[in-house]
């Protein structure tokens, strides 16, 4: 399979940035998008809400749910998803992008931003997942894409910033649970991480990370296109890093993704 033509995808945190990149390689293929998010209104600092992407989407060439949804909220949750089904008639596809984050030490991280990090990265995961596994169970090709890293101990990692380290490893090891408890019924459950830092919104939150060092977020969406239009059987488990799954798929030339091809690009957090 090449294509995710008529394909539903549920992504969480689509109305801007990788998720949004995401939804809209997706849309070229003519799949359906169920774009949840809390974003529902226009934000200064944070351009984009569900409805932007959704016009982005449909313009694309795919159909566009927008679904105001915060994944910390199980109503919430159970609430998007049955309103996808309604909407395209299941899901095939969950991408677990929504993330938060807060990089700082241990006196410099209110215990508010630490549940908030905990309650959508990892919990969100795990409840997104727990929602749609029903419809999963009868897609013909069914995976679970989510964007988290690989799994680390190394102190260097956890020390600047625990609270983050532990929300985003906590996404990575709810999917090496799931992938060893639904790999062997056939749904794919992987994650994606970037080689590089990704040019979004979240650089706001990494002081002087330069842009033109970035990468853009389509690099990421073109990997997450391959993985998800992979056979599902037998393909659980595993910690993708986006340009390895593209240099494998036949990719040799990176520049066109670098926000300033002259600049070395600066590898992501977690990543030796």
């Amino acid at each position: 399979m090449s294509s995710l033509a008529g394909k539903t995808l549920f992504i969480t945190g689509a109305s801007r940035g990788i998720g949004l990149a995401i939804a809209l390689r997706a849309a070229q293929d003519g799949a359906n998008i169920a774009i949840a998010a809390k974003s529902s209104v226009p934000n200064p600092r944070l351009p984009g809400t569900i409805f932007s992407a959704a016009q982005q989407v449909e313009a694309a060439g795919g159909k566009a749910l927008p679904i105001k949804c915060d994944i910390r909220e199980e109503d919430e949750v159970k609430a998007a998803v049955d309103a996808t089904v309604e909407r395209f008639g299941g899901i095939d596809i969950l991408v677990n992008n929504a993330s938060a984050i807060w990089l700082a030490g241990l006196a410099d991280t209110p215990m508010k931003r630490f549940d908030l990090m905990q309650q959508v990265n990892a919990r969100g995961s795990f409840l997104c997942a727990q929602v749609c596994l029903p419809h999963l169970l009868k897609a013909e090709n069914p995976h679970i894409l989510t964007l988290a890293p690989p799994p680390s101990l190394d102190t260097k990692w956890w020390a600047p910033h625990t609270g983050y380290t532990l929300a985003k490893m906590g996404m990575s090891f709810v999917t090496l649970g799931l992938a060893g408890e639904l790999g062997s019924q056939g749904i794919a459950v992987n994650a994606l991480w970037p080689r590089t830092i990704i040019a979004t919104d979240a650089l706001n939150m990494i002081p002087g990370v330069p842009l033109d060092r970035c990468r853009k977020p389509t690099i990421v969406a073109d990997a997450a296109h391959v993985v998800l239009t992979r056979e599902a059987k037998g393909f659980a488990g595993n910690f993708l890093i986006d340009e390895d799954v593209l240099h494998e798929s036949g990719v040799t030339d990176f520049t066109w993704y670098a926000m300033d091809a002259s600049q070395r690009p600066l590898p992501d957090l977690f990543l030796d």
